[in-house]
């Protein structure tokens, strides 16, 4: 088969595989998901240029093809050039003598992709000397071919004229191309994305030299200091995950606006970008603090603060792809993930509910977070309530969605491309209900487990940081002994505090006094031991992955029942108790 000719040298990585797969002779169909709507910079000479995707695909990849055609439902048929008049003139002038008048053409995507078909055909069996190269780019083309539960009679027929261009050899061996272009890869017939004569080529947020180059460009003449607190270089190193399109507001927002942009403004538009790119199911987590501010857990936040410098310093070859926290309700995990963000100095985010009642909505939406992350990295990502999150490899009653979530969570998790790049934190009171893959080697490998303050040392440490997070002042000397060791949870401590602050407010006192606290505890009842807390607190136990982690209660725990196996034995009884099991 030909090959592509006269590509410029530096194509982005999707052109290039995409390139590869056409040199390789294995297929001409392919469908470009992702970032498809961005600008592409497109060579012209010292000074590049950019554009969309289709210009790049018409003037790039396929700049030597006799016949580029374009298709969707607004338009119907309509030739590709590029900006090149003559070339734009011949290919209207094919088209008028093979398809008839462009402007009565078709829209209706069954009747186009019959006049399409008709003409593949006619240059397959033409004579070697009269084939041409054609290339046929059909734009937002889930709507042409989408999956089963959008589609009607009509659109199986052209899902099966697709399927027979991507598995005929003869179109394999011929200079033609087929290109479907949409964001969402979910969005497509699986039949189709499933095909191995197939390839699904993801179109992946800018790199940093990618933004750079394009920062450069649409600020040649312009002195980037009378309008930003960054440079150029800085911008393009702090913006990933963002579009270069959105790069280009950014910028320009600035420069006619008059509202600088300095560190705050930044980083107030960069949240919002980032947060709209992935349709408002991440949520950026501002770290206030390091963990220097964790009480308690010695063992577990020394490793955390190993694995912090290891982060630092750029060995992502040894550091972990993932955390598992986990422990009964009320431990800090939340607080515990966030300052470990604060400490490494990563940005961090939070990953919302991105299931949806609607067919194919779920996978589609995941599908657009992992890409974004991926775009973001270096990112830590925290899922709370991971067990009700992830779903299950085995998931019936959802016609799949469940199975195939978690494959592409497990994917992403286990990708080592990305270690130390996107670091996962799963926060569960029930690890028993998480899968053995997500907990594995490889994925979220360090387990913590979490439990109540054990000493009134302990105590006391907790009492003065939840004052300092209310602005109360006190001493640790100022907490009286609390009746309640091994029962208070953080949340309890955050609930005397808040109550005993508001108390002092009321009576014009400027600090928290012992008297103050000791009045507060009188009338304080503390949540009862249950059977719930026990057999979370036993799973953590289990759960976890250095002994070193361990409490004194839970260590206490493991010797009383025999270590993990009889701990397992008095987790099942639980579960029966409590009609679970």
């Amino acid at each position: 088969m030909s090959t592509l000719t006269g590509l410029p040298d530096n194509l982005p990585p999707w052109a290039a595989r995409m390139a590869d797969l056409y040199f390789a002779g294995t297929s001409a169909t392919y469908v470009l998901h992702g970032n498809t709507s961005d600008l592409v910079e497109i060579p012209n000479g010292p000074t590049p240029r950019y554009g969309s995707v289709n210009e790049f695909l018409a003037t790039q990849m396929f700049g030597r093809f006799d016949l580029v055609l374009g298709f969707d439902l607004a338009h119907g048929i309509k030739a590709y050039a590029g900006g090149d008049v003559e070339r734009q003139r011949q290919m209207v002038g094919w088209v008028s003598r093979r398809l008839g008048d462009p402007e009565r053409m078709p829209r209706d995507p069954a009747q186009a992709l019959f006049l399409l078909d008709r003409m593949v055909l006619e240059n397959l069996t033409a004579k070697e000397a009269d084939r041409i190269k054609i290339a046929i780019l059909f734009d937002f083309a889930s709507f042409v071919v989408p999956d089963p539960e959008r589609g009607t009679a009509s659109t199986s027929a052209n899902l099966v004229t697709m399927l027979k261009w991507a598995a005929n050899p003869y179109v394999k061996r011929s200079n033609m191309a087929f290109v479907l272009i949409d964001e969402r890869l979910a969005d497509f017939h699986d039949r189709l994305v499933g095909s191995p004569h197939v390839n699904a080529i993801e179109i992946e947020l800018p790199d940093e030299p990618a933004r750079l180059r394009f920062l450069k460009s649409i600020t040649a003449d312009v002195d980037v200091s009378s309008f930003s607190d960054f440079t150029v270089e800085a911008l393009a190193k702090l913006t990933a995950a963002v579009t270069l399109a959105d790069l280009a507001v950014l910028v320009e927002s600035a420069r006619r606006s008059g509202q600088r942009l300095d560190e705050k403004r930044f980083k107030a538009r960069k949240k919002q970008l980032i947060e709209r790119q992935a349709q408002d199911l991440l949520e950026f987590v501002e770290p206030k603090y390091g963990l220097e501010r964790v009480v308690g857990h010695e063992a577990a936040k020394k490793r955390l603060l190993d694995d912090a410098e290891i982060i630092r310093r750029g060995r992502s070859d040894v550091a972990p792809m993932g955390y598992l926290f986990n422990g009964p309700v009320g431990t800090g995990k939340t607080f515990l993930a966030t300052c470990l963000a604060g400490s490494i100095g990563m940005p961090c985010v939070t990953l919302k509910n991105f299931r949806s009642k609607y067919v194919g909505e779920t996978e589609a939406n995941l599908q657009r977070v992992l890409g974004v992350l991926r775009g973001m990295g270096p990112v830590m990502v925290i899922i709370d309530e991971a067990d009700a999150m992830l779903g299950q490899r085995e998931s019936g009653g959802d016609s799949g969605v469940g199975s195939r979530v978690f494959g592409m969570i497990a994917n992403a998790m286990g990708d080592t491309e990305y270690r130390g790049k996107i670091v996962w934190m799963l926060l569960t009171a029930r690890p028993d209900l998480l899968p053995i893959d997500i907990k594995r080697q490889g994925r979220a490998e360090i387990h913590i487990p979490l439990f109540y303050p054990q000493t009134q040392d302990e105590i006391r440490a907790y009492f003065v940081v939840i004052a300092k997070k209310f602005g109360a002042v006190l001493a640790p000397e100022d907490v009286p002994d609390v009746p309640f060791v091994g029962d208070l949870s953080g949340a309890d401590i955050e609930a005397l505090v808040g109550r005993a602050w508001r108390e002092a407010l009321l009576a014009n006192e400027d600090k928290l006094t012992r008297d103050r606290l000791a009045s507060t505890f009188e009338g304080f009842l503390p949540s009862t031991q249950s059977l719930e807390r026990e057999m979370q607190e036993i799973a953590a136990i289990i759960e976890c992955t250095d002994r070193a982690f361990l409490v004194p209660s839970a260590l206490a725990m493991l010797k009383e029942h025999g270590d993990r196996e009889g701990l397992q034995l008095r987790f099942k009884e639980i579960m029966r108790l409590l009609g679970k099991a």
